[in-house]
């Protein structure tokens, strides 16, 4: 399968086959201006349909819900669309006109479900029960009874469409406040002999080079460069977080909790069990960090070392290097899974080229009418990057394998979207390190996939901690700068258990999640993710080349269920009960366990 892709591979990706012409493309106009039709018709007939009262009396219903889907899939494309323009290049003026756009139709549409979800409720329950029954209700039962549930515990239609409409300029807004600030990120540093002006995305990148004092030198200025920016993240953080506080405030919503929670699909005591044993677990991992940190001959490790590259993982891996290692690693477990892959790299779905203007972060998003993926990132040919890049494969074919789904039914929530992406690195990092020739070699691989435990287990419980505590001070005013970086090292402190000799206190600012308007606590729906595509993992291996049409069912499963009812049917586990994430971390564990033993002679005095 690897003889068929074309070498060298294109490294910036093709968006011209969905609109042509990018932000001047009179074909996305004209499909903003179709979608606008088809959501004043959906407002219309919404506004004058009535409840069903009976089985017979659903025609209507399901007229509309065909509409409703019709609408969902023209927006997911607009907003695809301008998503890929905004991060390729943050200089292109007209895509954030174009993005505020989409917003506006999509708060349209938002408050044509109001009144939509409305009809939902006024349905009579046993009447309710049996229609679920019948097609086309059936195959979209799960997401339309989630609906009316959630529908029972807001406000009335007019007051939640008045927050839509006021969301758009408001909580929204401080969103794109804090993209164009990213947008006009800027660093400073020597290559080559050289002064360069770094994007976010490529000065993050430098931050893991193998040369530790070139690496905190980097790392201050990171931070310093974060600091000139603090005032206007600050104010973004502050009124994104008011918003959405005065919203829960008014729906009677005491949690912050509550609603990312309700969007994941997932118990609050799911949630709890989770960190509590990785918490109790956190010994094992702290040793690792004092281990790494002996291995770069210092006492403790500062934030910059913990994701720092030992022995020759800081050698580059060419991008056509990357892509035929991702899917030779794929091909064993998933044959399926590597054919999308190349189909993906072969059709330009991916753009990874190092340039300046590109925003930071990488991510992977849908365009359903056409049954394509996208896929962004900057590739500057790290180990860490081939992970990335593997993880954004696994979020593109979880989208794959349900194309031809109703839209209602494709809507998975994050925390099973990140557990198809981490299960895709975990086949490429397990195979990699079994394929080590010398143990000096595993070493290297060992720590690399070591790290993303760390990251999951560390990094983002600290900013969970960070956003659990920032929201409770934000309920009672406004948070200050200085604030916000106290709050910010507290929490990695804790996080860390203490292991570390520094911290990063602008890490609020940079990590984009913080800003994020569509799923609030953008955090431990990662961790869940690579817990859960860990217990999946341990099947998939246990089972071999038997599990790949498991897997595509529990995939295609994942729109429809809860995540409790998920693991249960697909893996046979109860997520509110300990053992299966004390599993989950056992695997991970193994790895430590094993870096230890190899390393333990070459710190011994």
């Amino acid at each position: 399968m690897i003889a068929l892709l074309t070498l060298p591979l294109n490294q910036t990706w093709n968006l011209e086959t969905f609109f042509p012409g990018g932000s001047d493309s009179p074909a996305f106009a004209a499909h903003l201006k179709k979608l606008q039709e088809s959501i004043a018709s959906f407002q219309e007939q919404v506004r004058r349909k009535a409840s069903p009262q009976s089985v017979e009396d659903t025609s209507s219903l399901a007229q509309l819900i065909e509409l409703l889907q019709h609408n969902v899939m023209h927006i997911h494309e607009a907003d695809s669309f301008v998503g890929c323009l905004q991060a390729d290049n943050q200089k292109d003026k007209k895509a954030p006109v174009l993005s505020g756009q989409v917003k506006s139709l999509y708060a349209e549409h938002l408050s044509s479900l109001t009144h939509f979800d409305q009809i939902l409720t006024g349905v009579p329950d046993q009447v309710w029960a049996a229609v679920l029954q019948q097609e086309p209700f059936q195959a979209i039962a799960f997401s339309l009874d989630e609906r009316r549930a959630l529908a029972k515990e807001k406000l009335p239609p007019e007051q939640e469409a008045l927050i839509n409409d006021l969301a758009v300029d408001g909580y929204h807004g401080w969103s794109d406040l804090y993209n164009s600030t990213v947008g006009q990120f800027s660093m400073a540093v020597e290559v080559d002999g050289k002064q360069v002006e770094l994007s976010a995305g490529q000065a993050f990148n430098k931050l893991h080079t193998e040369n530790r004092e070139e690496r905190l030198d980097l790392f201050d200025k990171w931070e310093q460069a974060w600091t000139d920016k603090e005032e206007y993240c600050a104010e973004a953080l502050n009124h994104l977080a008011g918003f959405r506080l005065q919203v829960y405030k008014a729906r009677g919503w005491k949690s912050i909790h509550k609603e990312p929670l309700a969007i994941n699909r997932m118990e609050e005591k799911t949630l709890n069990v989770m960190w509590d044993v990785i918490d109790r677990n956190k010994g094992l991992f702290v040793e690792y960090l004092n281990r790494k940190a002996k291995l770069l001959g210092v006492d403790k490790l500062a934030w910059v070392d913990v994701d720092a590259p030992l022995g020759d993982s800081s050698k580059k891996i060419s991008y056509d290097e990357g892509a035929s290692l991702i899917i030779d690693q794929f091909k064993r477990f998933s044959p399926k899974l590597a054919a999308f892959s190349e189909e993906a790299f072969e059709k330009r779905w991916i753009e990874a080229e190092d340039r300046p203007g590109k925003r930071p972060g990488g991510f992977c998003t849908s365009f359903p009418l056409a049954g394509e993926t996208r896929i962004f990132m900057t590739y500057g040919g790290t180990l860490n990057n081939v992970s990335t890049l593997a993880h954004e494969l696994g979020h593109g074919y979880h989208q794959h394998v349900m194309t031809d789904m109703p839209a209602l039914a494709q809507e998975y929530a994050m925390n099973v979207a990140e557990t198809a992406s981490t299960f895709a690195e975990m086949i490429v990092a397990d195979a990699v390190v079994k394929s080590a020739s010398t143990d000096e070699e595993r070493i290297v691989l060992l720590e690399d996939k070591i790290q993303r435990a760390i990251a999951f287990f560390m990094n983002i419980h600290a900013r969970f901690i960070f956003e659990t505590n920032f929201y409770a001070e934000r309920s009672q005013g406004l948070v200050s700068v200085e604030r916000l970086n106290e709050l910010m090292v507290d929490a990695q402190k804790l996080a860390y258990k203490d292991a570390l000799s520094s911290y990063h206190p602008h890490f609020w600012a940079a990590k984009l999640h913080f800003y994020a308007t569509d799923v609030p606590f953008y955090n431990f729906p990662y961790t869940f993710g690579y817990m859960f595509s860990a217990g999946i993992y341990a099947r998939a291996v246990q089972e071999g080349a038997t599990f790949e049409d498991k897997y595509i069912s529990l995939l295609r499963d994942t729109g429809s269920m809860n995540v409790e009812e998920l693991a249960q049917k697909h893996l046979g586990v109860d997520l509110t009960e300990p053992d299966f994430w004390q599993s989950a971390v056992d695997m991970a564990a193994q790895d430590v366990k094993q870096f230890m033993e190899l390393t333990e002679s070459k710190v011994r005095v």
